[in-house]
């Protein structure tokens, strides 16, 4: 038994790096296809950039939802969306404060709360089933033309120069073979992580809800905590901030809607007590701190410090949950 514990904690830690490596390579190759398709790099970062940092959490939500642990996978949408705001953010706003230009992002943020509004909707019943992952997916659908036909419209935005600055300059053939690398790692790297969360869970007595919320939410936000760290050095606040809206979008309307498409089942009812009330009471604290109501938003470092406390403090409450 220990041996299999053991053998699971190194599955799990190389899973994670695989998992961000294989993230970072799949979307370098996808921005890089689109790019020599000359698809715009407005639409690029809003549509292709925001579906690859989800990838992770997709695959792994696919995975364990076949094996039959669906809580896996809507514990991974809520915690990965959780730790997005108040883990990603609050620890890149203190390496550097995040100041909010883009009028692209103003417009997002009501379409991320509509998001978190039909999905708390759709659940509260404390029943995920087919219909409501349908509608979650034509709602994906949806939010991905209305990205394309906003791509299309907008006039120069200054998160097209930040997308402009990121997206690689690549041959065809080398942005395939890139994409196809990372799409294979991920693949690997998200069954290794499941096999291994699921094996830790039965060990310690844990539910998969919880595992959910908690390891596999925090090494399927590596990549965005990455990203959003690099963005804020080079001083693409926007560019930032944008990939974890954009990030929380797809994982509600994707990775929350796959285990109600593949494995209907009942929910926990702590999700809607716990965790969807935290998810909602962060993104308000985003919308108050970034949105700027007269000029520009502005996340600073004490504020960036309160989100990273507020993750801690769910991580106890989560800690307190489990050894109940």
């Amino acid at each position: 038994m220990e041996q299999n514990l053991l053998l699971s904690f190194m599955v799990i830690i190389i899973g994670f790096g695989l998992l961000v490596w294989g993230a970072e390579r799949f979307v370098h190759g996808a921005a890089a296809i689109a790019n020599n398709l000359g698809v715009p790099p407005l639409i690029i970062g809003l549509t292709v950039v925001g579906i690859g940092t989800s990838a992770p959490e997709i695959l792994i939500s696919i995975i364990a939802a076949y094996q039959g642990n669906p809580s896996l996978a809507v514990g991974n949408a809520l915690g990965s969306n959780i730790a997005n705001i108040a883990l990603v953010l609050g620890t890149t706003a203190i390496v550097m404060p995040l100041i909010v230009k883009s009028e692209t992002l103003r417009r997002e943020y009501p379409i991320m709360f509509i998001v978190m509004l039909v999905s708390l909707l759709l659940v509260i019943d404390n029943h995920l089933g087919r219909v409501d992952g349908l509608i979650l997916f034509a709602g994906l659908f949806a939010m991905i033309y209305w990205m394309i036909q906003t791509g299309k419209k907008q006039k120069r935005d200054i998160m097209e120069k930040e997308f402009e600055d990121e997206i690689p300059h690549i041959s065809t053939q080398k942005a395939i073979l890139w994409f196809t690398i990372g799409l294979v790692l991920l693949i690997v790297s998200s069954r290794g992580l499941v096999w291994g969360s699921v094996n830790i869970a039965k060990a310690a007595g844990i539910s998969d809800l919880v595992i959910g919320l908690t390891i596999v939410a925090i090494g399927t936000s590596l990549p965005e905590l990455a990203a959003s760290i690099v963005s804020a050095l080079k001083k693409e606040a926007d560019l930032a901030i944008g990939n974890i809206i954009g990030s929380n979008m797809f994982n509600l309307l994707a990775v929350f809607g796959i285990p109600g498409l593949m494995h209907p089942h009942v929910i926990d009812p702590a999700i809607l007590e716990r965790d969807f009330t935290f998810m909602i009471g962060l993104s308000i604290a985003l919308f108050a701190m970034a949105y700027g109501f007269k000029g520009e938003g502005k996340i600073t470092r004490f504020e960036g410090g309160l989100l990273l406390c507020a993750y801690i403090a769910y991580m106890t409450v989560l800690y307190f949950t489990a050894v109940a």
